[in-house]
């Protein structure tokens, strides 16, 4: 059986998410460590702000660590994984906001490696001057200063597939595999791809042929070894969109064939599938639930 988990809410303590995650029945969870509309606490205060107090996300206490590591132990989720906030753009041309991220992210590693995490999810960043060999290698330069302010972190960082809104980059596996070709210590990254992301930057996960010709297409440019997680979302925009709205599986554009494919491929056994659908259905009820089922009983599923 696939490693199946969700991204869980932390409102109420980082542990909460956990202990939800495990009620759930779930093997593995995605989490933020902190408000993703705020910058971690590395990050500096531009002096225009309003409220200080809320611009920069709390620090972990030693009783914040304890508890989640306990509640981790306890629970025995797999590969726990954090994603980075939405306001860091590592591809930035703006000097100030360049260096406000590249701080920002340095402090969600730290986070992510107190409390013990396998992996930390990113988007690789938008180059607002519209020039992607410029964001790549900004992209490229952070990394590597990334590393070097944390030799020793166990945490690895995971390039996120984009579906290509706007001038972001990572929709395009070439931007993926240009960055792991130029960085210093590729072997601390690794990719994780969402089925939304791909499907609305273009790449087709079905029927069978198309699913096989974009999975050779990724391991021809990246390498199927640097697959660490999947974020397993059904799409509401078509095929080529550049539009990322997630949906139930098997309620989009994407239908159910492409994640039968995708949990029978043996080569994704060990790696887990993480669910970023909407938490909650029209008439309020709960989804995570339904759509992990709905996943698990295509696990074995024939044509």
């Amino acid at each position: 059986m696939p490693i199946f988990g969700a991204h869980m809410s932390i409102a109420g303590g980082l542990y909460k998410a956990v202990e939800a995650a495990a009620a759930h029945g779930m093997d593995t969870l995605q989490l933020f460590t902190h408000s993703p509309s705020q910058w971690a606490v590395t990050a500096s205060v531009p002096s225009s702000a309003k409220n200080k107090n809320q611009w920069h996300a709390k620090n972990l206490n030693d009783d914040d660590i304890a508890k989640f590591r306990d509640w981790l132990k306890q629970s025995k989720l797999k590969f726990p994984t954090a994603h980075d906030s939405y306001l860091i753009n590592l591809a930035s041309p703006d000097a100030t906001l360049y260096q406000r991220s590249l701080e920002a992210f340095i402090g969600e590693m730290r986070r992510a490696e107190a409390l013990g995490l396998t992996y930390l999810v990113m988007h690789p960043g938008t180059p607002t001057d519209g020039t992607e060999t410029a964001g790549l290698r900004r992209i490229v330069r952070a990394l590597n200063q990334i590393h070097k302010r944390c030799p020793d972190f166990r945490v690895k960082i995971l390039l996120e597939t984009t579906a290509g809104q706007g001038q972001s980059l990572g929709w395009r596996f070439e931007h993926l595999a240009a960055i792991l070709d130029e960085v210093l210590e590729p072997d601390r990254l690794g990719v994780c791809l969402d089925t939304c992301h791909v499907f609305a930057a273009g790449y087709s996960l079905g029927p069978v042929e198309e699913y096989e010709r974009t999975i050779d297409n990724f391991h021809r440019l990246i390498g199927v070894q640097k697959l660490k997680v999947f974020h397993l979302n059904d799409s509401k925009k078509p095929l080529g969109s550049r539009v990322d709205r997630h949906e139930h599986i098997g309620r989009g554009h994407l239908g159910l064939e492409p994640f039968r494919l995708l949990l029978n491929d043996a080569r994704f056994s060990k790696v887990p599938m993480i669910l970023e659908t909407p938490k909650e259905g029209a008439d309020g009820e709960a989804m995570d639930p339904i759509n992990l089922r709905t996943l698990r009983d295509l696990v074995g599923k024939k044509e």
